[in-house]
């Protein structure tokens, strides 16, 4: 299929389709290059300025399995721009020579023999070329004679080989050739950082996601994330935990409208949903229990969109959370959200030191994991304003949507937070908190009693891997047994709302690792 004259003099798309000419890897589909196009763009919103070829190339090399490409190279060129006069001529030959095994010397990488198995997304291979060749962007003072510009039109790219010549040398090709050989001078670092990238990293950015943000934010993020010497630890530590969770399903709730089938056994209904063995109780006893709100009623399924439940998950960020604290909150809150998704509820992230960060919000049934990975808090602690701010949004939040919030901390167990603005958050939302022990620390805090749910975690369990597991997985299913309460309670909590009753305040749990053996389950208090 010819690529018509006007294409040719159109160089907004003759400049980067023409670059193709240098490169080495054939894509067995044109909708793998229109992949490369989205790469090249991003990489210009990130500042790393490369030659559309290099781009699609080592692009490929992440984002598809061997089986749809092929390395070899795809134009002559050298004789051409010397049968023109073309500056360069001289040792382009040379440079794709060594282009080519730089290529293949990339290709061997794990983690690019494993990219048919890892499935990228575009924002983590542009993540990945900015990582690898942000060297060579920096090195070239080189600029394209050209704005490139080119539709995502797959018939641009189909049997476009016997063009690429031609295309090539409408335009002048310093700033490719220059790329070219700075890609050779820091061949050796190139090849480092493609070694040194962590396929556990890239396996749980494929289990979890990496929606953290919006365009070049998204990208950022993943860029810290592999950055981030603390991020490594935290991502070993949640594949650990993880697969205790992946296969959690959707469940229906319990309501009381007439809808779908009956699920269950609760203390609100109808007078046609009760128990009819209720019936059965005395006269007097039938009185009372009618009056204490203890009649049984059967609870009908109710659908996850009717519930409008928010999980805000809050993880300290202070400098008391660094090491092991961190690697372990921050692990067992991404295993948190993932669950939670997996049970179809609403999850927002939250970092706070001595102000409270912006939310990062879980999209699409991906989490913001490269966020989670490579935020760090850059001040002391003051509790009473986070929680004061904290309780503020909520209350507002409830005015604007009726959301019912569900608090889960994760923190130090040195965080003194007043108990009157625990007393208000507690009226605005349940909470539950995850406790982390200092070496010989004890935790005592006169707020405790005010928490739907609280675990501690001390220093030893921390230090040994499968208890620190152990620990974590236990909490987590714990955690799911208190939202399943927190439905079956059907309370909501709101400015007006009044203290539990006795029956919902049994429902608490609370648990320490370390002392006791950890793994176990945490017991109610009596």
């Amino acid at each position: 299929m010819p690529v018509p004259h006007e294409l040719e003099r159109d160089l907004a798309v003759a400049g980067p389709l023409g670059s193709l000419a240098l490169s080495h890897v054939r894509p067995a589909a044109p909708s793998l290059a229109l992949r490369a196009l989205r790469w090249s763009e991003n990489l210009e919103r990130l500042g790393v300025v490369l030659p559309f070829f290099l781009v699609h190339d080592v692009g490929l090399l992440f984002a598809a399995p061997d089986e749809q490409f092929e390395l070899v190279r795809r134009a002559e060129v050298a004789a051409p721009m010397k049968t023109r006069g073309a500056p360069g001529a001289d040792s382009v030959d040379r440079a794709m020579t060594a282009y080519k095994r730089t290529l293949s010397e990339i290709a061997d990488c794990e983690a690019a023999r494993r990219a048919g198995q890892l499935k990228l997304g575009d924002d983590l291979v542009t993540a990945i070329l900015a990582r690898l060749l942000g060297v060579v962007a920096a090195r070239s003072h080189a600029r394209p004679a050209y704005r490139g510009r080119v539709p995502a039109n797959p018939s641009l790219l189909e049997r476009i080989e016997p063009q690429l010549t031609s295309l090539f040398l409408q335009v002048e090709r310093t700033f490719e050739i220059t790329a070219l050989e700075e890609l050779e001078v820091a061949r050796l670092f190139v090849l480092t950082l493609a070694d040194a990238l962590d396929t556990d990293t890239l396996r749980l950015f494929g289990m979890v996601g990496t929606d953290g943000g919006v365009g070049a934010l998204a990208q950022v993020d993943l860029l810290a994330a592999f950055q981030s010497p603390e991020a490594n630890d935290i991502v070993n530590f949640s594949l650990e935990i993880l697969p205790s969770v992946l296969e959690t399903k959707t469940r229906p709730a319990a309501g009381t409208t007439s809808a779908h089938g009956y699920s269950g056994i609760g203390t609100r209904g109808s007078i046609d949903s009760m128990v009819l063995s209720e019936l059965a109780w005395e006269d007097a006893e039938l009185a009372r229990r009618i009056a204490d709100n203890e009649l049984l009623y059967y609870a009908r399924e109710q659908s996850r969109d009717e519930q409008r439940r928010v999980h805000v998950l809050l993880v300290d960020a202070s400098a008391s959370m660094r090491g092991d604290r961190q690697t372990f909150a921050r692990g067992v809150a991404l295993a948190t959200g993932k669950k939670l998704l997996l049970e179809g509820e609403e999850v927002v992230y939250r970092f706070f030191d001595s102000r409270l960060y912006e939310t990062a919000r879980a999209r699409n049934g991906q989490l913001p994991t490269a966020y989670l990975l490579s935020f760090r808090g850059e001040r002391g602690r003051n509790p009473s304003r986070v929680f004061g701010e904290l309780a503020t949004e909520l209350e507002l939040m409830k005015l604007r949507d009726s959301k019912s919030a569900v608090v889960h901390l994760f923190t130090h167990a040195a965080l003194y937070i007043p108990r009157e603005t625990m007393q208000t958050l507690r009226q605005l939302a349940h909470v539950a908190a995850v406790f982390i022990l200092p070496s010989g620390g004890e935790l005592q805090l006169d707020y405790l009693d005010l928490l739907d749910a609280h675990w501690v975690v001390d220093h030893d369990t921390l230090t040994q891997r499968e208890e620190r597991s152990n620990a974590a997985k236990s909490i987590l299913g714990d955690s799911e047994s208190l939202r399943r309460d927190i439905e079956a309670s059907g309370e909501t909590r709101g400015p007006d709302s009044v203290r539990p009753p006795d029956s919902v305040r049994g429902a608490r749990r609370s648990g320490h690792f370390g002392d006791a053996p950890a793994g176990s389950r945490p017991s109610r208090p009596e």
